[in-house]
Parts: structure tokens; sequence; C-alpha cells
């Protein structure tokens, strides 16, 4: 029996895990197609691991007043903060009672080596993101994507198990740039409109574009040099993803589906961008819910990977 189950009670926890499940059935358009692919238990974990970790992302992308989203985010890290001290010295768990998520986390990573202490590179993304950081380089915008993807990729291990640790802790930080370079392809315009550019300005020096947006909020760069522009990111995705995939033969045959099936989703993605940049340009594009099946069937048998 787990550090929750014993001081909050069995009941508590279960019903802290159904909310997650429900947070990703809900929220995780794509992550839902590989999660449901683990067994029972490692398929709670990474559903209470997802939902703090979108909670994180949604404090981020909010509405409200940078200073409040700080704050909100700071919270975010007291409360992480308690879950560990729970774990760590066996305390009451009543400090986690009205919080599900945190219930749940607490109860997952009293079962699995999670590395908690990765939420905070992601908390640190986010504050990044409130506090409407550039990014000049590639590198610049790497260290973004390994706080806000590659901790993801470094907390999902935990959950999945896998031979040679160090080694896949990078295979999986280099999946989640992959996945990370993938959203801000497709989100381009959204985030444009949010007054986000995530794209390195030495790309958009290198390609001639400034991301400007014209009356009617479409991008003002000539087309063409708009598409050389989409065309050299993908590129690059796709090299990270050649690198993070080779994770799949690290894990066992569940968490190998379950990786193979999310990242399926998103190189599809990727490649309908690539293949249709003014599209994606100008609409969030999105796989429709066969092909995601598809995908994680394929994900499932092993073909997909």
């Amino acid at each position: 029996m787990t550090v929750s189950e014993v001081r909050t009670g069995a009941d508590g926890v279960q019903d802290a895990y159904r909310h997650c499940e429900r947070v990703v059935r809900e929220e995780a358009r794509n992550f839902s197609y590989g999660i449901r692919l683990m067994p029972g238990p490692k398929r709670r974990a990474m559903s209470a691991v997802y939902a703090f970790a979108r909670g994180v992302d949604d404090i981020g992308d909010g509405p409200e007043p940078a200073c409040v989203r700080l704050d909100l985010l700071d919270r975010s890290r007291r409360r992480l903060a308690t879950v560990q001290e729970v774990l760590r010295s066996r305390a009451d768990a009543r400090a986690l009672e009205g919080h599900p998520v945190l219930t749940a986390l607490a109860d997952a990573a009293a079962r699995y080596p999670i590395p908690l202490e990765a939420f905070d590179e992601l908390i640190d993304g986010c504050e990044d993101d409130v506090r409407g950081a550039d990014y000049k380089t590639f590198d610049d915008l790497l260290r973004y994507c390994q706080r806000v993807a590659g901790t993801v990729g470094r907390l999902s291990l935990g959950v999945f198990g896998s031979d040679g640790r160090q080694r896949a802790e990078g295979l999986a930080d280099s999946l989640g740039v992959a996945l990370q370079l993938t959203n801000i392809l497709r989100d381009l315009r959204e985030d444009r409109l949010a007054g986000r550019i995530y794209l390195p300005a030495e790309d958009l020096e290198r390609f001639g574009c400034t991301l400007a947006l014209d009356d009617s909020g479409r991008f003002a760069d000539p087309p063409r040099r708009l598409d050389e522009l989409v065309a050299y990111q993908a590129d690059r995705a796709r090299a990270w993803y050649a690198e993070g995939l080779r994770l799949l033969p690290l894990l066992d045959r569940r968490s190998a589906a379950c990786t193979a099936a999310m990242a399926g989703i998103y190189r599809r993605l990727l490649e309908n961008i690539a293949a249709r940049p003014s599209a994606a340009l100008n609409t969030r594009l999105s796989l429709p819910t066969w092909q995601k099946a598809v995908v994680a069937a394929r994900a499932m048998s092993g073909v997909e990977r």
C-alpha cells in the first residue's frame, strides 16, 4: 500500500486517478491515443503526470495578466514541493486533500521512479512564455523545448521503465524536442496572434521573414519565403524524430506502443504541415480521428515504428 493510500484511503486515490483520466480524455486529443495502450496501473500513473503538466501549461497560456499567471505558476511549484515532502517524509497526506491531481501524482510517484523535479523545469519554461521570452538562436529555442517537452519525456520514462536509463533519458528528451517543434509549426499563426514568436530570429533572417501580420491577421511575408521557412523547420523536426525514436527498442512492448502512437500522430501532422505550408500558416491543422486511431492500432501491432 502506497503513501497516499495509507493516509487518504484507497477510494480517494482511485477517485483522484479517475479525475486525471477524465482530464486526459477531454483535453489530450493526441496524447490519449498512446496512453490508452498502456496497462491499467501505468495508464493511471501517466494520466496523473499528464494532468499536472496540463494544469501548468494551461496557466502559462491563460488569459490572466502576466503577474497573476506567474503567481499561479509559483503556487504550482509549491504544491509540487508538498507532494515531494509527503513522499520524502511519509508525512500526513491530508495536505493533498481537495487536490485530486496531487493525490494521484503522489500515489504514482510512490509506485514508479517518476523524477518529479522535472516538473520544476516545465514550470520554468512556462514562466518564460509568460514573460515573453524570445529566441535568437536555435540553441535558445532548444533549451525551451527541453524544458516544456523534454521534461515530459523524462517523466514518462519514469513510468515506462527502460533498459539503459541514462541513454533512454537523452532519447526521450530528443523525442520531446521533436514533438514541441511540431507544435510550434502547427500553432505558428495562433501564437503570433497572441504576440509570441518561437522560431529563432536567425532563421527568420535567413529566409527573409518577419512573421508580421496584415490587417486581416494573415502573414504578410511572401508565400515562397514562408514555404521555405516551414520546410526548413520541418526538416529539423524530422531529424529530432529520427534521434528520439531510437528510444523504442529500450522500452517494453506496451510502453513502446504508447510512445510510437504519440510520435506517429505528431509525425503525420508534421508531414501534413510540410506538404501544405500555406494551409498550416492560415489555420490550425490536425489529424482526423480515424487517422489517429489507425496510427494507434499500427503502433500496438509494431508497424508504426
